[in-house]
């Protein structure tokens, strides 16, 4: 692996829209604060998307995997510290951890692939791949 940031933490503040009728930070959800920390992440090493849309290419995600150990509520304050776990030319893949106040609750595992304007597999762009360490 290259010298390449690995790794990036945000903070999101679980907002009421969010919850569901028990009040707590709704599953669904959880994939939006991933994908925020996947952003981040790629904007902290240099990348942007809005280039990578100008060449017709697309980060897609493949899979995701979500281990859920404690609740989330309204109002709290949580962190996403997100991870490259494993690159390969056409793929990247994250690992997710969320805490609130120091406390794990949910990992989760993700793979995103780099796709054309038709849905076709390609490689990352060298000058992304210099980013993200591929």
């Amino acid at each position: 692996m290259s010298d390449t940031l690995k790794s990036h933490s945000i903070d999101v503040r679980v907002r009421y829209s969010e919850t569901d009728a028990m009040g707590l930070l709704h599953h669904a959800n959880y994939l939006t604060f991933f994908e925020m920390g996947r952003t981040e992440l790629f904007r902290a090493q240099g990348g942007n998307y809005r280039r990578m849309e100008e060449l017709k290419l697309y980060f897609v995600v493949a899979s995701i995997q979500v281990k859920f150990k404690r609740p989330a509520r309204y109002d709290d304050l949580l962190t996403v510290e997100t991870s490259i776990a494993r690159e390969s030319p056409a793929k990247l893949e994250h690992h997710y951890e969320i805490f609130r106040d120091g406390q794990l609750l949910c990992s989760a595992d993700s793979v995103i692939a780099c796709v054309d304007e038709n849905g076709n597999v390609q490689r990352i762009p060298s000058d992304l791949a210099n980013i993200t360490g591929v």
